[in-house]
């Protein structure tokens, strides 16, 4: 027998992929490093695909796309030290936009916390980084703990506010045989739903909606689940639904009560703040969704949110309804009763006032948004970056038929998110057609993941829309009247560089260009560059 043949032992490591797949994760995004082998070594047998990105904040982002898409939990493997940290950027875009994840790192061994003799990747406290990151984070020390960490994890994503957490198991529990451990710890587990809404305050919810006269629901992240009571409740009212960016699509952006995600433009934020009675689902109401410090409601507000903290924080509710959303609307659908829609208020005004306002602070990235947009699949899955084509573009024109259709990260508003995110999108949803839209500066934060793209044999397409540098930020300065200041930037040959991954490179100078262009990237598949030199582009 060679060394390859040897019978491998259940290792720590090993239950914990096991628990795992118990839970239906069939995906891992990560890195192998001499410290987490053995929770690799299960892989092949346990029918789970590791893809390997090239750098772990890539493996997060990854992770992130596919769980918007699947509606599990991302997983994440690093190795110890270097590897968590890179990783960590991933995890607080998960923290801040309400998301699942799971990430799985070996630590020093037992006894060996805090050493500080120069192990290899040795961390002052790496469980304390991640902990100050995520919504908790966990050293555990036996194989049980580490399977029970892994319920735990699946119960908070099941009945809580659904964000990342860490797992840490000691390198040397991680490599320890496993004893004691039966199926029936491994088993899934079945958790109760959410506690249900209080009948006092879903009947005083209805009573108001029913009495008032332009009534319009704010849809945030909480909402994503909830689409079908969501579209439900607005059409028996005949209210207008505006989203948060997180809550893109959760109605379906061609529906005639849509306002889509456009909070952040003062036409559809206005809307919201002058209904006499303001329904909001799932939304903390934070200034990065709002661009402004409040929305400042001006009529009777009821909010729905899985957390009673929630109900007042950045605008006082005066009627507060803790429970799931989809659950919550249900009930008040219920309470509402029959009675004949109310044609939604100023849908066509707000939307034309949204347009003009977008052309109006940014016209060239609307135009461009635009021209996109048109270009688009009708069912594409497009992922985008803290870029200027995204929210001062694609983000208010592309309509998008269901919710998770643009990952996004409003709060955490990271660079490299587009690309990674693409891939995982793709992973999670292969019958869809996968795009990155990108700005050149956020790009170049995850570049390396296009041979990832090549490695996993996946179709994505990448538009990255050239225009110079870090325009915000020149800006930026300008407005503080600096002059420009490590923001005017080399641009590579992108076209090339598509080639150069084992993909297609293509440069467009037109609206024409770019329908055709994207038609054929389609068709085409595999790794796929549309370049886009926003100075030179024929709006």
């Amino acid at each position: 027998m060679s060394g390859m043949e040897t019978v491998a032992k259940r290792t720590t490591g090993w239950v914990v992929m096991e628990a795992l797949r118990g839970y239906g994760i069939d995906t891992v995004f990560g890195i192998p490093g001499t410290h987490n082998l053995e929770f690799y070594r299960p892989l092949p047998s346990l029918g789970i695909r590791p893809v390997t990105t090239r750098h772990e904040q890539g493996a997060g982002y990854g992770a992130d796309g596919w769980s918007l898409q699947t509606g599990m939990p991302g997983v994440v493997v690093t190795t110890s030290g270097p590897g968590l940290l890179n990783a960590l950027s991933a995890a607080g875009t998960a923290y801040c936009e309400s998301r699942p994840m799971i990430i799985l790192s070996p630590g020093p061994a037992r006894g060996s916390e805090f050493a500080d003799v120069g192990t290899l990747h040795e961390t002052k406290d790496q469980l304390a980084a991640a902990s100050a990151v995520v919504e908790w984070g966990r050293r555990v020390a036996s194989a049980a703990e580490a399977v029970t960490a892994v319920h735990d994890a699946f119960e908070l994503f099941a009945t809580g506010r659904p964000r990342p957490v860490y797992i840490e198991v000691p390198l040397d529990l991680l490599e320890e045989e496993a004893e004691g451990i039966t199926p029936d710890d491994l088993a899934s587990r079945v958790f109760p739903p959410a506690a249900a809404p209080s009948d006092d305050a879903v009947t005083e919810a209805a009573r108001l909606l029913n009495a008032a006269s332009d009534p319009v629901i704010l849809a945030g992240g909480g909402s994503r689940r909830a689409g079908a009571a969501l579209r439900a409740v607005a059409e028996r009212l005949g209210a207008p639904v505006v989203t948060t960016a997180n809550a893109k699509g959760v109605l379906d952006e061609h529906h005639p009560l849509s306002l889509g995600a456009n909070l952040r433009l003062a036409a559809a934020r206005n809307r919201a703040r002058d209904a006499d009675v303001l329904l909001v689902v799932g939304s903390k109401l934070g200034e990065a969704e709002l661009w402004v410090d409040k929305l400042d409601a001006q009529g009777t507000v009821i909010r729905i949110d899985l957390l009673a903290s929630q109900l007042d924080k950045n605008q006082r509710a005066d009627v507060g309804i803790v429970g799931d959303a989809a659950a919550s609307l249900s009930a008040l659908l219920t309470e509402l009763g029959d009675g004949t829609p109310r044609t939604g208020g100023r849908v066509a005004e707000t939307l034309e006032a949204v347009r003009a306002e977008v052309h109006e602070l940014s016209p060239v990235n609307a135009a461009l948004g635009e021209a996109i947009a048109a270009a688009l699949p009708a069912d594409a899955i497009v992922a985008t970056d803290s870029s200027q084509i995204a929210y001062w573009g694609l983000m208010n024109v592309l309509r998008v038929p269901k919710p998770n259709s643009m990952p996004y990260m409003a709060t955490y508003a990271t660079l490299g998110y587009s690309l990674p995110a693409a891939l995982g999108s793709r992973l999670g949803d292969p019958g869809r057609p996968a795009f990155a839209v990108t700005g050149d500066g956020a790009l170049m934060f995850s570049l390396q993941e296009m041979i990832t793209v090549v490695e996993q044999r996946l179709d994505v397409t990448v538009i990255v829309v050239d225009n110079g540098g870090y325009a915000e930020i020149r800006q930026n300065e300008a407005d503080a009247g600096i002059a420009p200041i490590g923001v005017d930037l080399v641009q590579p040959d992108w076209a090339a560089l598509g080639t150069a991954f084992g993909g297609t490179g293509r440069r467009v100078g037109t609206a024409a260009e770019l329908r055709d262009a994207v038609a054929s990237a389609v068709d085409d598949g595999g790794l796929q560059i549309i370049h886009i030199d926003q100075t030179t582009f024929a709006l």
